[in-house]
């Protein structure tokens, strides 16, 4: 019988992210970016002019940040010692959105910190990402772990077998993001890694 499988995200469930961009704003582009609970793209602003950073250079910034800072990003408290104990019985992939050519650097970098586990990318919902990762797998369950409402309910969509964890392991944004188990769409979530393990363990072995 195949094995039960673990689709994962990177940032703020792997690794922290916006902390690290938040300082990488503030340092290198004299921006100041709020963690506090406006919608990432309008989160940010020059601190010389007060000046909202438009959308075409958010997505720009964040290029220049993957392309850059990497290396910088440290794990979420538990995230390498909870894939380490999964992977014991299940196999643990990674479904990160960032575009095809930062694979590699990914994948690196986990490794880096302790993490070896194959990496998916992609752009945009991640229902049918995690569709195609489901079928070449077979897995006797599978289970999906993001930080974001929005690919939760792309998932309840297209992969509606798949249990879905809500996860947010940044304490700075994790009380203002939307939770996609109160909408429905996530069998629960979770912020904590020393709670989420029990519940991922029990629901890729349990019998319910």
């Amino acid at each position: 019988m195949s094995r039960p499988l673990v689709i994962t995200d990177c940032d703020e469930v792997l690794l922290h992210m916006v902390r690290h961009f938040a300082d990488w704003l503030d340092t290198e582009h004299d921006i100041a970016f709020s963690l506090d609970g406006n919608p990432f793209v309008q989160s940010m602003t020059r601190r010389q002019s007060n000046e909202v950073i438009e959308e075409k250079e958010v997505w720009s910034l964040l290029g220049g940040f993957f392309d850059t800072q990497m290396a910088h990003q440290t794990a979420i408290p538990g995230a390498v010692e909870a894939v380490k104990e999964l992977q014991r019985d299940a196999d643990v992939v990674v479904l990160t959105n960032l575009v095809d050519h930062r694979n590699e650097a990914r994948r690196a970098q986990l490794l880096d910190v302790g993490i070896t586990a194959p990496v998916y990318t992609n752009q945009g919902p991640k229902g049918s990402a995690l569709q195609a990762i489901v079928k070449e797998h077979n897995p006797s369950r599978a289970i999906f772990i993001d930080d974001l409402a929005q690919h939760h309910a792309s998932a309840a969509e297209i992969t509606p077998d798949v249990h879905r964890l809500h996860f947010c392991g940044e304490p700075a944004i994790a009380p203002h993001i939307p939770c996609a188990h109160k909408a429905g769409h996530a069998n629960a979530r979770i912020d904590s890694w020393a709670e989420a393990l029990p519940w991922i363990q029990k629901t890729l072995h349990g019998d319910d």
